[in-house]
């Protein structure tokens, strides 16, 4: 095993087999968190990237069986900002001294491709880097989002199993998720992607596929959290979360792509006090603070008790930086583009 981590430390590169391997071993954690955190300090340094999280509506067309903001959810207090109110929010970010946002929503039809040509426009002018999680849309939006202002684009593949994406997302197409992807990475966004890790049925192999088909896609961003259930979606009886595996997944997932950005996630934080804290000692480097303020910022419910909910941003942020200037983690002051090495 030590042998194995030494390797993937120093080639980035692991098999299927091996990569299998390494999750299955409860006992790999002792040598494989502290490699991946030896490797996120040699190739993105010890700074952390803030992303600020502006959560702009929490009405979704889709009907996923893990996520709470699903459409046949009748248990949820909707919502959807107007245009200027998501205009403010940019606004307080730039005060708050953020230089990235990140506007995630649920794929509300409300946000034509014109509201959102609207809005970049208008929000480049800032002086932000954007990045949308907007779920999917036809090449053409993507393009002219591109040349709108927005810098980056998370679209989470949640398993690379295909079968299981169809099972747990009932309305949508593994195929049409991958032709998104391939279509943002054609048209030079950083593209972030990612996966749940603990989905009932999903196995370690799957886990495994899913590792290697970031570094088949080249993303740029890689968000990795525990699945979380939620007591109003049809998966609200799966097994209790753990976080041990999804930073297995995350440490391996730095040892293989070493330059590439890894959130610390609220889901981490939100199974564990110190879960995120934990993750940016095991290969993360990047924290996205949630902006929204109000009923929003506790209406956006993908899952139960999400960390965080109760703070006020400028409260969050304050805490945050304590946090991590007592293990050594100073705050990026830039944009925190993904600048790829070669390795």
């Amino acid at each position: 095993m030590k042998t194995l981590i030494q390797r993937a430390e120093s080639t980035h590169r692991l098999s299927e087999e091996e990569i299998l391997y390494l999750l299955q071993a409860q006992d790999a954690d002792e040598l494989l968190l502290p490699a991946a955190d030896r490797v996120r300090r040699k190739y993105v340094g010890d700074e952390i990237h803030l992303r600020a999280l502006i959560e702009f509506s929490n009405i979704c067309k889709n009907n996923c069986l893990y996520c709470g903001l699903r459409a046949e959810n009748t248990c949820i207090n909707r919502y959807r900002m107007d245009e200027e109110t998501i205009f403010s929010f940019a606004q307080k970010a730039v005060q708050y001294g953020y230089k990235t946002i990140v506007l995630q929503g649920g794929e509300d039809p409300a946000f034509t491709t014109e509201v959102w040509l609207r809005l970049l426009k208008r929000i480049k002018t800032l002086g932000l880097a954007i990045t949308l999680s907007i779920g999917e849309r036809p090449f053409e939006d993507y393009r002219a989002f591109k040349a709108a202002g927005a810098d980056r684009y998370l679209l989470r593949i949640e398993t690379t199993d295909k079968s299981l994406y169809e099972k747990y997302n009932p309305s949508m197409s593994f195929e049409n998720r991958l032709r998104c992807l391939h279509d943002l990475k054609k048209l030079g966004y950083e593209v972030g992607t990612g996966v749940l890790v603990g989905l009932p049925g999903q196995t370690m192999r799957s886990l495994a596929k899913d590792i290697l088909f970031f570094q088949e896609l080249g993303a740029d961003m890689i968000g990795l959290g525990p699945f979380i259930p939620n007591p109003q979606t049809p998966l609200k009886n799966a097994p209790a979360p753990v976080l041990g595996p999804a930073l297995r997944v995350m440490a391996l997932t730095r040892l293989l792509l070493p330059d590439v950005n890894i959130p610390a996630t609220t889901a981490m934080e939100t199974l564990e006090p110190n879960g995120r804290i934990k993750a940016l000692q095991s290969g993360a480097n990047v924290v996205m603070p949630n902006i929204t303020e109000g009923d929003a910022r506790q209406n956006y419910a993908l899952y139960p008790g999400k960390a965080g909910a109760a703070d006020s941003p400028l409260a969050f942020r304050e805490k945050l930086a304590a946090q991590l200037t007592a293990i050594g983690r100073p705050i990026s002051t830039g944009y925190g583009w993904h600048k790829k090495k070669i390795y």
